[in-house]
Order: C-alpha cells, then structure tokens, then sequence
C-alpha cells in the first residue's frame, strides 16, 4: 500500500472536468486507488464517488493506492494535481 497526502490548489478544487481528468488518470493503473477527505474514503475511479467528497480548493486529500504498480499510480496522480490538472 502506497499513500501520499496532498492540497487542492486550483480554483474549482476536484470538480467536473478537473475530476474527469483524474479519473481517466487513475483508470490507467491497475491498482485499486482512493481518495480519503477526512473519515470518507472513496474509489478514485469513480467519478461519483470523487464528486460526492466535495473536494474544494485548500482541502487536503489523501491518495491510497494498493496493487502491482500502486508507487506509479499515486505519483502520477500527484502530479496531475500539483499541476492544477492541467489548467
């Protein structure tokens, strides 16, 4: 299991296209991944499940991800956000 905090920057925080582009992003590994806000812990792959987090600008999240390349995909989300997704 591989985990890595990290802050929402960008304006909109992980919403509508910004979640979109994550999700695409974790659907690449083959890892189970999830996203954490406080005690709610949901399915990174989920585009549901990540916009029912309410993830705004400032909120700090937590990636978890478990499965043969579980470094892989935590870093290259990570660095998807700390890149504003793109935006």
């Amino acid at each position: 299991m591989f985990t890595k905090e990290l802050t929402i920057k960008n304006e909109v925080g992980l919403h509508a296209r910004p979640a979109t582009y994550f999700i695409q992003k974790a659907n690449e590994f083959k890892s189970g991944i999830w996203v954490e806000k406080e005690e709610r812990r949901v399915n990174a792959k989920s585009l549901l499940g990540v916009l029912s987090l309410g993830i705004m600008q400032g909120t700090t999240i937590t990636l978890i991800a478990d499965g043969s390349d579980e470094q892989a995909a935590v870093e290259s989300l990570s660095t998807l956000v700390e890149n504003n997704f793109g935006e």
